[in-house]
């Protein structure tokens, strides 16, 4: 589905009419945002390269990045992002510790309604995407969630998912491949998921061992046979989810009476008998070094940050991503992704934003006051892509056809939004408009689209507006254009 921009502009316009544009109280925070920068320097050129390492490495860029950004170096900003650590502002702390999920046990976590936890958890990932530091970290945490998927509606998963998060996800977005991977097979939510409970010697369930192979590690063409899946169920037998009377509910154990404890032969590599709870250990080590894991992450890293397999960007991803791997470490995420940001991301092609991007990318660029909740999430409901309930291991798509039918939820999302209809969610536009100076219309419009004010885009948007004074609705027909739909 291909949209004209004047189309687009169009729909948006005639959706605008119908909106109601009246304000609404400025939300009160415990914990003040940092203020706008005096003044905000417009990228240079139609596209500026700085905007598209931005989009790439994050959720978009803030008012006042771009600047800052060129300031620095764009090799010193990759550096910066390459080490996550940078510290977070207060009201994110102040916002993430409210929240249930971030602060309790998953056996504690069982006190609060399921649906209100599933929400918690969705509110922790929108509002790290929308106002942390790190923003590479951040949109490695989406891309790895994606990766080892788990649809937190089945079993326990709303309650075991946050943990899963932070364990799997966030600890290693940016560390070792392989450290990941044992969490992850340690993970109560993913042996809930994938129905490792009911893996046990004399009646293998196959379930996770097929998906550890196929989407995990070595991909579907990694050079693996069904007697491979069936080596390595057996292998992962007698690992469960403690659920006896007077136990630490939830927590990951290992049964060694449910364990096949005989011979087994993975990948053409011996695993002796008697092995036990280390039959794991031995399996992920195979696994996490084998050269089909490395080219198939790498291959996925190229198109999250590329758009595609890009040859020459892949080549060197796969030699970084391997350089490093030890007896106790392998799968150099970091390392990797330096060589990817350093090979071709100027000549990459556009990618289309996902509903998860685009919202968080759109509360960016306009510098949004939100608390993320219900009344957020449910536009990206609407768009298809709720967080955490794609049923299928495989994870979000990521190919653009997936996507295009999810135009015009996007749009109602822009006017609810430009108008400041949204409930606890709060833009300041003639602030925003005031800190570039200048013709209001076209400091909104270029602001949300990281361009010149004279750039013809920025143009066609304040021509299509009814009203240019009305900038709630500049900002909506701006997030409506096939321009910020791409990243």
């Amino acid at each position: 589905m291909k949209l004209s921009r004047r189309a687009a502009l169009k729909w948006a316009a005639l959706a605008g009419g119908a909106a109601s544009l009246a304000g609404c109280e400025r939300i009160a925070r415990s914990v003040s945002r940092a203020p706008l920068p005096d003044r905000i320097a417009l990228p240079e050129g139609p596209v500026d390269p700085l905007v598209r390492l931005i989009d790439r490495t994050g959720f978009g860029p803030t008012p006042g990045q771009v600047a800052r950004v060129k300031l620095m170096g764009p090799a010193m900003y990759i550096e910066e992002q390459l080490r996550g650590d940078l510290s977070e502002e207060p009201h994110l702390e102040f916002a993430l510790n409210r929240l249930d999920v971030n602060r309790v046990h998953s056996a504690e976590l069982e006190d609060v309604p399921e649906e209100l936890a599933l929400e918690q958890l969705q509110r922790a990932a929108l509002l790290r995407a929308v106002y942390s530091r790190n923003q590479l970290k951040e949109r490695l945490a989406d891309f790895w969630t994606n990766h080892f998927n788990i649809y937190a509606r089945k079993a326990r998963g709303v309650y075991s998912k946050p943990d899963d998060e932070r364990r799997v996800v966030r600890d290693h977005a940016l560390g070792w491949f392989s450290d990941m991977l044992r969490e992850s097979a340690t993970s109560p939510a993913m042996i809930e998921y994938l129905d490792n409970q009911q893996n046990r010697s004399g009646v293998p369930n196959e379930n996770y061992a097929r998906e550890l192979l196929e989407l995990h590690t070595l991909g579907v063409d990694g050079g693996y046979t069904y007697q491979d899946i069936k080596e390595l169920a057996r292998c992962l037998t007698g690992w469960t989810v403690e659920t006896r009377f007077l136990r630490p509910r939830g927590r990951i154990r290992f049964d060694p009476d449910l364990h096949d404890d005989g011979p087994k032969r993975l990948l053409g590599q011996s695993i002796p008998a008697g092995g036990g709870e280390r039959d794991l250990d031995r399996v992920l080590h195979i696994l996490s070094r084998h050269p089909s894991t490395a080219k198939f992450i790498c291959r996925k890293l190229c198109r999250l940050f590329l758009g595609d397999d890009a040859p020459r960007a892949y080549d060197v991803a796969v030699t970084a991503f391997t350089a490093s791997n030890g007896p106790k470490r392998a799968g150099d995420v970091r390392s990797a992704v330096r060589a990817i940001l350093a090979s071709g991301l100027d000549e990459s092609r556009p990618i289309l934003k996902r509903p998860f991007d685009w919202v968080a990318s759109a509360l960016r660029a306009l510098r949004a006051d939100t608390d993320c909740d219900r009344s957020i999430l449910k536009h990206i409901d609407s768009m298809g892509q709720p967080l955490y309930e794609w049923p299928m291991p495989d994870g979000y798509p990521d190919d653009t056809v997936s996507w295009t039918g999810s135009m015009l939820p996007r749009w109602s999302f822009a006017l609810a939004l430009g108008s400041n209809e949204i409930p606890r969610t709060q833009l300041d536009l003639k602030a925003l408009a005031a800190a570039h100076g200048g013709d209001s219309a076209s400091a909104i419009a270029a602001t949300v689209l990281s361009r010149r004010a004279d750039d013809e885009p920025v143009k066609a948007i304040v021509r299509a507006a009814s009203d240019p004074e009305n900038l709630g609705l500049v900002a909506a027909l701006a997030l409506a254009s096939p321009e910020f739909q791409w990243r």
